[in-house]
């Protein structure tokens, strides 16, 4: 169905499984279907890829063409493929032919973040407002206007779900509730039937990057270019905890029960606990801003500006492996199964084995340097990219009733 080319990498590098290529300029996001079996790439060069993750060798089973600017985000929502565009549009295609259903057209400017509860579509935008689309037939339900400057991330959380706790999402009652966050320096809650902004969350000194909430979607957790992160009462709107540690823009931010994990521009990952907001662990060894942090399985991987990904041990914070073979920056990453998928602007997909990390022991930098303990040893860190906006933030979402970004 599509052109792409899966090389097998050489003996170079011990964990390299092969790379995707077919894309003509940089990986800008990367999604998966909710079974893994198919990843999603988005790109400078205006079209999307899909990928198959689960087959003997990993090939292109489609490219979707069309938008006529490069692809920020990227969503497989059942048999559909959702992307928003510099070009001012979604748009919805079919996975099976890669056809284009529908465009979605009503923003003025760059669509810079999107989600899907499976009725509704919701995209942030430059153009300072956040919009709800009718998933079936694309039509734009609702604009949330109020915010001063570019709309960034975006969270959902539903009312009314008898299979929760009755108190767990009480915001008012019963209200389905948008959480987005600017380059105004604040992240605002609407009221989703009448598009009403219901509080605003004032106190960052910079654009609001990155949000996740706790399990239950009683507390917000914003990540801002002023170096903290903030935790809010989302009912009252008001500041909770401050935390402090990162000398650079917090890039990307995931929640884990308790345990938060933040990157940051200032090339390290942090975990912090929750309630107390105190850092617990920091992951080193970057060369350049932490672009993306992903954790899973107990471990926690990271894309880099310095061209590496890496996996650290969750808890203790030890480096388990690096995965160096990318001539650029690291802008997303996505694992399935025993697989870590990583997207770059140097427009590649490469596909890594991750079997046993679990067994290794940490890092050393003797080991590092001796070629014959590692083939992966990491470069001078060299990096031709300017350095990670927040444009490259990736969050993950543990709790399947509340959507993020």
């Amino acid at each position: 169905m599509g052109s792409g080319c899966s090389k097998k990498d050489g003996a170079k590098n011990n964990y390299s499984l092969c790379t995707l290529t077919g894309h003509t300029s940089g990986i800008n996001c990367m999604s998966v279907s909710e079974d893994g079996s198919v990843l999603g790439t988005g790109s400078e060069d205006r079209t999307a890829r899909l990928w198959s993750t689960k087959t003997q060798h990993c090939e292109c089973i489609g490219i979707l063409r069309g938008h006529e600017d490069y692809i920020n985000c990227i969503l497989i929502e059942d048999c559909y493929v959702l992307t928003g565009s510099a070009d001012k549009t979604v748009r919805k295609w079919d996975v099976s032919t890669c056809e284009c259903l529908n465009i979605l057209r009503g923003h003025m400017s760059v669509i810079y973040r999107m989600i899907c509860t499976g009725d509704f579509i919701f995209t942030s935008s430059y153009d300072r407002t956040a919009r709800c689309w009718d998933f079936e037939n694309g039509e734009c339900i609702r604009v949330f206007r109020g915010h001063k400057r570019g709309v960034y991330p975006l969270i959902f959380i539903p009312g009314d779900d008898e299979d929760l706790d009755e108190n767990a999402l009480d915001i008012d009652g019963s209200k389905d509730i948008l959480i987005t966050g600017s380059a105004d320096f604040t992240a605002r809650t609407w009221d989703f039937e009448t598009g009403q902004s219901m509080k605003v969350f004032k106190g960052h000194s910079g654009a609001v990057t990155c949000m996740a909430t706790d399990a239950l979607g009683r507390v917000l957790f914003t990540g801002s270019t002023d170096n903290t992160i903030r935790s809010w009462d989302i009912l009252k709107g008001e500041c909770l905890k401050t935390f402090t540690g990162h000398t650079g823009s917090v890039i990307c931010l995931q929640v884990v029960n308790k345990i938060m994990y933040t990157g940051s521009s200032d090339h390290t990952g942090r975990a912090w606990v929750t309630e107390f907001g105190d850092c617990t662990r920091i992951f080193k060894g970057h060369k350049h801003t932490v672009s993306v942090i992903k954790v899973k399985n107990g471990l926690a991987y990271t894309g880099c500006g310095d061209n590496i990904s890496r996996c650290f041990d969750a808890k203790s914070g030890a480096l388990r492996r690096t995965f160096v073979g990318h001539e650029f920056a690291v802008t997303s990453i996505q694992v399935v199964d025993r697989k870590l998928f990583t997207g770059s602007y140097d427009g590649c997909v490469k596909v890594w084995d991750i079997s046993g990390i679990n067994e290794d022991g940490p890092l050393t930098k003797d080991r590092e340097r001796d070629p014959g303990a590692r083939k992966d040893r990491e470069p001078g860190g060299r990096n031709d990219q300017q350095q990670l906006d927040s444009n490259q933030n990736g969050m993950a979402n543990n709790n399947d009733k509340i959507i993020i970004d």
